[in-house]
């Protein structure tokens, strides 16, 4: 399934690899063949390089995403995406279905349809009236997958690939609690890929209004209809979860993060740090190698 190599912070880096005589770019199996393969590997801290959707059948299971903890029950779904920091709860009475899959495996259309790779995108989703459409479309690409050498391999793919599209549109639909329309979304959107390209040279809402030619009410009224939060928190909540990102993954200092994330010392770094966390940058890394 996968290949691993250790950081200096102990997280391990986890890449995808298919199975000899699978298709390169998505897998599909069971938690029960997981549990089978991997049981040492999933208690670890581990930073995923693909797209990993969990769906229990039986059981509640428990996983921690980026330093929140999640439940998900029968019928929900967990997101994992790229560059995120996991770990696995007991898996000993869960039972479902686990799909990974490579950014490039879709296409760029339906990528952008699906929001595969959106900033602050969900990882809890649970559908309305059971989720059937989604148990439809990840039971027929269970089905496929294990059809490997029915048809052309070619053709194989082409049917993997739009059944993947299916089920990551539908579930990247699912459970919106807001939905912001017309010119508020797209101003939305063109500031949080603003915010993620830059969070890292400025952390001001003038300086990304001026960029995208709006005014910083604008990007404030459409940070706040799209995620109910002012553009300004949605910045510093970037910038934090990225400290947190760098506090966990490496042994870089105080001083090193603050450069990387654009302060000016590591003073001002920690202090912007606590006042968000009501931590110090070493107290939450401390924290956190514990768990």
């Amino acid at each position: 399934m996968v290949k691993n190599r250790q950081s200096a912070a102990a997280i391990l880096e986890v890449e995808f690899q298919a199975p000899i005589g699978s298709p390169s770019g998505v897998q599909v199996l069971t938690l029960g063949e997981l549990r089978s393969r991997n049981l040492a590997m999933l208690a670890r801290l581990q930073r995923l390089h693909f797209h990993q959707l969990i769906t229990p059948a039986k059981g509640r299971l428990g996983f921690m995403v980026d330093f929140v903890d999640y439940t998900a029950e029968p019928g929900s779904w967990l997101w994992v995406r790229p560059g995120e920091v996991g770990r696995w709860g007991d898996l000993t009475d869960v039972e479902g279905s686990l799909i990974l899959f490579e950014d490039d495996f879709l296409d760029p259309d339906t990528a952008e349809t699906a929001r595969i790779n959106e900033p602050g995108a969900p990882t809890l989703y649970t559908p309305e009236n059971g989720g059937e459409s989604l148990r439809m479309a990840r039971t027929h690409l269970e089905h496929e997958f294990r059809a490997l050498g029915t048809l052309p391999l070619p053709v194989h793919l082409s049917a993997m690939r739009h059944l993947l599209a299916v089920l990551a549109i539908r579930l990247s639909h699912t459970g919106t609690t807001r939905s912001p329309a017309g010119e508020a979304n797209e101003t939305f959107r063109r500031f949080r890929h603003a915010v993620e390209r830059d969070f890292a040279r400025t952390r001001r809402v003038e300086d990304y209004a001026a960029q995208l030619g709006y005014s910083p009410r604008t990007l404030a009224r459409a940070a706040f209809a799209a995620t109910g939060m002012g553009a300004k928190e949605f910045i510093d909540r970037r910038i934090i979860l990225e400290a947190k990102r760098l506090l966990a993954h490496s042994d870089h200092t105080a001083a090193k993060i603050a450069n990387d994330l654009g302060f000016n010392d590591a003073t001002n770094f920690s202090k912007y740090f606590h006042q968000r966390t009501r931590q110090t940058p070493i107290a939450f890394r401390t924290k956190v190698r514990q768990r």
